[in-house]
């Protein structure tokens, strides 16, 4: 029985449903499928025929308080998109790769795929069947359950040293027991006017683009709405965003050196006094060991590495140092580094020595949301099946993630079979072909080493055709009930349907369900969804169905809980840690046999480790900045969506377009080492003339699509070409973010 606690909910105007102006209107929230990580409030329309014809965003939910970006307000288009699969299919294992499909109910794919499962488990064990999640929304905790339920190990990221969200999650937990999100008064039901919130004085943007890429759990306008109050920005970018046009002081860093560029700052904290000495005596570990290490990190040499000005270093760390309330905004430019580790360590650390830890307006630890957030059915997953997670043996701090193998090492296993082999996977929410694997052609041809691929998505994607033997179609969240809890979030919301599954699609719950129930019974005990959903949220003393009226829901929430024994399991003050401190030294990383302190490592290849590659590769390379209309390998075959970024696009500096002989609009390659792909010029000062940004998770849904055809432009494409495995030492973090190219013009017929 989970432990009752005292959630606030929202008093509402108006029921969940209601009628205006000759529609019917349902409210909910948005998360998936399709959509982001955030669950945005959202009022849906329909019409006497039960057809969804608007959404609009709730104007009485306090998380975005009405506000919806593009890709919520185009739901309709996706729903009623042409390009859906609506019926369960499967085609034989030589068939891969090819569109030779035959539609099958879902009683006889369900039981077939059941069989197949539990002879894997039955010939080789549980571990040879993997169960893999793409980004995270609300349907990776069902995924993780159906993993552990069946006491398989093996949860797959598909992405090189597990580098999104994860990286950040997995440091901070193990240097201060804990993850921290900016303090944006998310956690009050009446925001900014409530009186225990004070405004941060400053909010530092690192690596993030937070009004389009919205990470762990906020919204990105929240910043805005702060500095419409007066609380002033520093960016850290190698692009000018919009928010770095707007900011106090943009710093337009070479990808991949934030751990010096942190690590410089800290020296100029220390050295200046301007750290919070009596917060560094009472809570927190190794500072002076801390100070060392920073003392090899002088201005001038962390200018030269990072490319920024000295006195602009100087002048962010300053005003880290002066705030009373300071932010920390960080992206997955951090996870997206080899060693990630101890450059999170390092960044994280300027907030902790300056005192910006659970104060009003600082960095906070998430409310706990509902006990099935983080490892639930992990209950289900014996000690003796855990040790066999892949990856773990060599890396033992993926642990401290969400449990995860690791994916460098799980391709290695399933091209060699060692340890075992990999015989069934299940592949839900993910398209690692187009979006999170790197290397795609080693990709594809080490997932042909697995029997029976089951893939589940609303669309035909470059990885079912390229993999599945099944495709299971889901349904969008305007057609289904769900809960939105998750990554930073300090709220529960239900997804309350609005219309009819079209076809035969079903919810990503009530496949989960209808699977489990049939290879691990004892893992889901529910007749239906909505009584799971119930059991979830227990701990709030109301059923699903009373939540649908009241959510969201907010559990308590206090400032300073390091102070009154609310961090750690045995109630005593401090941080859950062994020196219940921050420990600014890591005992945990010690122990495992890593760094304790923050540290600095030069990309490779970059200009300054590979220098006898810049005449051929002149350009740093820069992957990922997230787009409006698309989310990651999403919405590629939606048409408003599309129009709005209808093409792959590399960001040029003008003089840099000129010195390489193309201009805007042209057709180039991107190459470097290990591969290039196609891309459109886009002219832009927003990127220095030494570095050049681009799009990730591309295809063309309307080219060619099998195999042998292109696989929908994929091989031309996918920046991913450029990008090899090879993820830090700690097993988090990959340079997807920094590497070398250079870009020429593409041929005819090309």
């Amino acid at each position: 029985m989970a432990e009752k606690r005292d959630y606030t909910t929202v008093e509402h105007k108006k029921p969940y449903r209601y009628e205006e102006d000759g529609l019917h209107v349902t409210r909910g929230c948005g998360w998936s499928a399709p959509g982001c990580h955030l669950g945005c409030g959202v009022l849906l329309y329909t019409d006497d025929d039960g057809r969804l014809v608007k959404v609009e965003g709730d104007p009485e939910n306090p998380f975005n308080q009405g506000r919806l970006c593009v890709r919520c307000l185009d739901l309709p288009e996706v729903v009623y998109s042409p390009d859906r699969i609506l019926h369960p299919l499967k085609r034989d294992r030589g068939n891969r790769g090819k569109d030779r499909w035959e539609q099958v109910g879902w009683d006889e794919v369900l039981d077939e795929i059941a069989g197949i499962i539990l002879e894997a488990k039955e010939a080789y064990g549980p571990e040879s069947v993997a169960f893999y999640s793409g980004t995270g929304r609300d349907i990776g905790q069902y995924i993780t359950r159906l993993c552990w339920g069946f006491n398989s190990p093996n949860f797959v990221f598909m992405m090189s040293g597990q580098s999104c969200y994860s990286p950040r999650v997995a440091g901070c937990f193990s240097t201060s027991g804990s993850f921290w999100v900016g303090d944006y008064a998310q956690q009050f039901p009446d925001r900014y006017d409530n009186p225990q919130w004070e405004q941060p004085d400053l909010i530092v943007i690192w690596g993030n683009n937070p009004v389009v890429s919205n990470s762990d759990g906020l919204y990105g306008h929240w910043v805005v709405d702060c500095m419409k109050r007066g609380t002033k920005a520093i960016v850290i970018d190698p692009r000018l965003t919009w928010l770095a046009s707007r900011a106090e002081l943009f710093l337009q860093i070479r990808p991949g050196t934030d751990g010096a560029l942190a690590l410089g700052m800290a020296n100029y904290l220390v050295e200046n006094d301007l750290y919070d000495r009596e917060f560094v005596d009472l809570w927190c570990y190794g500072f002076e060991e801390l100070a060392e290490r920073a003392r090899d990190y002088p201005l001038d040499e962390v200018a030269e590495i990072t490319e920024i000005p000295a006195e602009e270093i100087a002048a962010a760390a300053r005003r880290i140092g002066a705030a009373e309330r300071a932010i920390l905004q960080w992206g997955v430019a951090i996870d997206q580094i080899k060693e990630t580790i101890p450059t999170a360590q390092a960044v994280l650390a300027l907030f902790e020595i300056t005192g910006n830890i659970g104060k009003p307006g600082t960095m906070q630890q998430p409310a706990s949301i509902l006990n099935y957030a983080a490892g639930w059915g992990s209950e289900f997953l014996t000690p003796e099946q855990e040790a066999k997670r892949i990856g773990q043996e060599a890396h033992p701090l993926i642990k401290m993630g969400f449990q995860e193998c690791v994916t460098d090492d799980y391709i290695r296993c399933l091209e060699t079979g060692e340890p075992y082999p990999i015989k069934v996977a299940w592949m839900q929410t993910t398209n690692p072909l187009a979006c999170t694997g790197v290397d795609a052609k080693r990709t594809l041809a080490a997932h042909m080493n697995i029997d029976t691929i089951v893939v589940v998505d609303l669309f035909m994607t470059p990885t079912a055709m390229a993999l599945a033997d099944y495709f299971l179609p889901a349904c969008t969240y305007a057609e289904r009930n769900g809960l939105r809890i998750g990554d930073g979030a300090q709220r529960a919301e239900t997804i309350n349907k609005a219309i009819e599954p079209l076809g035969e699609s079903r919810s990503d719950m009530q496949i989960t369900l209808d699977i489990g129930k049939r290879i691990s019974p004892e893992a889901w005990p529910w007749e239906t969804v909505e009584d799971l959903f119930s059991d979830i949220l227990e701990e709030t003393g109301h059923s699903f169905e009373e939540m649908q009226e009241l959510a969201p829901g907010y559990p308590p929430f206090d400032y300073r809980m390091h102070e009154k024994g609310l961090l750690r399991t045995d109630g005593n003050p401090g941080f859950q840690t062994a020196t219940g401190r921050i420990e600014l030294w890591s005992t945990l990383y010690n122990s495992l046999g890593l760094d304790p302190l923050p540290s600095y490592e030069e990309p490779v290849p970059s200009p300054r480790s590979t220098p006898e590659l810049t005449g051929e590769y002149p350009l740093v390379l820069t992957t990922g900045a997230r787009v409006w209309s698309m989310f990651h390998s999403e919405h590629r075959q939606i048409p408003r969506m599309r129009a709005l970024h209808p093409e792959p696009l590399v960001y040029v500096n003008p003089a840099t377009a000129a010195q390489h002989g193309v201009k805007d609009g042209d057709w180039v390659w991107l190459e470097n080492q290990h591969g290039r792909c196609k891309r459109q010029v886009r002219e832009t000062p927003i990127v220095n003339e030494r570095t050049v940004s681009t799009d990730h998770a591309w295809w063309r849904p309307e080219a060619p699509c099998e195999l042998d055809e292109g696989l929908y432009d994929l091989w031309d494409l996918t920046v991913e070409n450029l990008l090899p495995y090879d993820c830090g030492t700690s097993g988090f973090g990959a340079n997807y973010k920094n590497t070398i190219c250079k870009m020429y013009p593409v041929g005819e017929g090309e």
